[in-house]
């Protein structure tokens, strides 16, 4: 099969869902239910942490469902179609402003809504996880494949932390602007899934798994230690994203522009600096496409790590009201730093996948992947609830239901957000860097499982035993 460019463009496109919802509700989402809906920080948190244990039931479910499903469309690309529509309708809920008396009534309306959106997400993200297995089986062709899915995914990510709050500003209710905010994400969303549905075909397939459901079985992933190992370093990534765009706008608003915001003045600052840490991300990525080939995955992934973890550090030096071109630098230097980690991880994946098909006998791609998109969540949940619970207890100030806005936030809050964003990438990517020493899969060695798949047992047996 030919990896032709159109074919890595289709393959592509649903990470615009995947990267770009990421960063609504990531960047959005916690200031939309705090300042518009009217919900207090610490209830934002458990709503957060509920939704995860849902996702803990409905993300290794829908892996093992799509590793046992044979349809024209395959194993995964049939769950993409059949989502798309869903996508708008759940966005559209997602962000609708519950404006009930009662405090009650609000918090399980978007607590239900969050559970909706989060169900639709998983029965998309997860086949599209393990289509990334399957797309190609050569080593750096799925380098290649998943650096045209992390463009796209930065590109979405650009546009869904710069043009949301534009749309909410055209309109003087901003209660009616995240409706129209939420339509058209959701309508783009939804194309762009069905594009990788209709058009995204795999290389490698493999028959349905026939085997009983039982949490044993479901949790047969986690028995091989490239794949804890490739969670690990997920894990870290992903909570230290969460976090880090949970709190940007707050930081930005009232910390960097504090005058400003207490003005009612609007500003570009944060917007600006976002676009400039994506745009750098994209920037970065053939530098670390042509790391991984030279120098391999883990050290692409322990350089831009330790890039991020020192621009943490510049957020200690700039001042209130500094100026924003400080902020800027200090952006791009980021994004160049987030590109590697953020890129590796999904590379390695397909990967860790021969490596279980060597242990176990199938392609557990659907299992695979429900336990890294729970990961992922879980991940995201964890760093925004424990945010929300710290700079809700540093004295944060949420929005009241027909009060005042909140233009200002307490000294004690906004030192606790800077601190939380120079600690957290530290000490997790800090794991992370620990975690991928101990990595042992590279080109060499992924060549060598390939081919012992159709070796006899001895020579199965002595691969299986290096791996782990």
């Amino acid at each position: 099969m030919k990896h032709t460019v159109k074919r890595k463009l289709a393959f592509a496109s649903a990470d615009i869902f995947g990267g770009g919802s990421f960063n609504i509700v990531n960047f959005f989402y916690p200031a939309f239910l705090a300042i518009t809906v009217g919900i207090s920080a610490y209830w934002i948190g458990i709503i957060m942490l509920i939704a995860r244990f849902w996702d803990a039931i409905t993300d290794p479910l829908m892996g093992y469902i799509s590793d046992r499903t044979s349809s024209r469309f395959g194993k995964r690309r049939i769950y993409l179609i059949f989502a798309s529509p869903f996508v708008l309708i759940s966005m559209y809920f997602l962000f609708f402003p519950y404006n009930f008396s009662s405090d009650a009534l609000r918090i399980i309306s978007v607590l239900l809504s969050y559970l909706v959106f989060t169900t639709v997400q998983t029965s998309v993200m997860i086949p599209y996880y393990s289509l990334s297995s399957e797309i190609a089986s050569d080593y750096q062709q799925r380098a290649s494949y998943n650096s045209y899915r992390l463009g796209f995914s930065i590109f979405a990510s650009i546009l869904c932390v710069a043009v949301p709050d534009i749309i909410v500003n055209q309109f003087s209710n901003p209660e009616t602007g995240y409706q129209v905010m939420s339509l058209s994400f959701g309508l783009m969303f939804g194309l762009a899934i069905l594009i990788t549905g209709l058009f995204a075909r795999e290389e490698i397939q493999t028959p349905k798994i026939v085997s009983s459901l039982s949490i044993k079985e479901m949790a047969k992933p986690l028995g091989l230690r490239p794949f804890r190992q490739y969670l690990g370093m997920f894990l870290v990534l992903q909570m230290s994203m969460a976090i880090m765009s949970g709190l940007f706008f707050f930081y930005i608003d009232f910390f960097i522009t504090k005058d400003a915001t207490a003005n009612n003045e609007s500003s570009m600052v944060g917007l600006i600096a976002a676009a400039l840490m994506f745009s750098m991300q994209i920037v970065a990525l053939p530098v670390y496409i042509k790391m991984i080939e030279k120098r391999g995955k883990t050290f692409a992934y322990r350089f831009g790590a330790i890039l991020w973890m020192v621009a943490a550090l510049g957020i200690l030096f700039i001042p209130t009201n500094a100026n924003p071109i400080l902020v800027y630098l200090l952006g791009a230097f980021m994004g160049f730093g987030i590109s590697g980690p953020g890129l590796v991880p999904h590379t390695m994946y397909g990967d860790v996948v021969d490596a279980g098909q060597l242990v176990f006998g199938d392609r557990l791609d659907g299992q695979m992947s429900g336990f890294t998109n729970f990961i992922n969540k879980i991940a995201q949940a964890i760093g925004l609830a424990l945010v929300m619970f710290l700079i809700g207890f540093a004295g944060f100030t949420e929005q009241k239901p027909g009060g005042p806005d909140v233009i200002s936030q307490p000294d004690s809050a906004t030192l606790m957000i800077r601190l939380i964003m120079v600690i957290a990438p530290i000490i997790l990517m800090g794991i992370g860097i620990i975690i991928s020493r101990r990595y042992k899969i590279d080109a060499k060695l992924q060549h060598r499982i390939n081919e012992a798949l159709t070796k006899d047992d001895e020579t199965r047996a002595l691969l299986i035993k290096e791996i782990s």
